[in-house]
């Protein structure tokens, strides 16, 4: 059950982050699905049911359902995922959990090697956002669009 509307209670805070999220989808060159496929992976980290049924559906636009289905595993499945995508995958568990895993000398390597620099600021702004959007949508519980079969 929804807790509040976190966008509604302070338009502002959220304008602001929405304009990260508009740079993201426009301003970069990553694929939008590389991208959804990010945020879905955050969120799946971070709990947020909103989230994950948010992209969850934005990727099924595009990518098969037995695809999306194996994301929390996608590092066990590597013949489902292209390179670009198990890097950004990789790099988005890293930073994520970035108070487990420091962001590692080795993952800031390979995503460095999978990504120009460019590319993999923007990589990690779209997971610093996404981070800062499941922030807001778990603890305030957002509701889900999906229904009980």
């Amino acid at each position: 059950m929804a807790r509040m509307n976190w966008y509604e209670v302070a338009p502002e805070g959220a304008k602001a982050l929405f304009g990260i999220h508009h740079y993201i989808m426009k301003n970069t060159s990553l694929p939008e699905e590389l991208i959804h496929l990010v945020f879905l992976r955050v969120s799946q980290i971070n709990g947020c049911a909103h989230c994950i049924d948010l992209h969850s559906r934005d990727l099924r636009k595009t990518m098969s359902v037995d695809k999306i289905t194996l994301v929390p595993v996608w590092d066990e499945v590597p013949h489902l995922f292209s390179d670009q995508e198990r890097s950004a995958l990789a790099w988005a568990e890293e930073v994520t959990r970035v108070s487990e895993t420091h962001a590692s000398d080795e993952a800031y390597a390979a995503a460095s090697a999978a990504f120009g620099a460019k590319d993999l600021v923007d990589l990690t702004i779209t997971i610093a956002a996404m981070n800062a959007f499941n922030r807001l949508g778990s603890p305030f519980r957002l509701p889900v669009v999906a229904k009980a079969a």
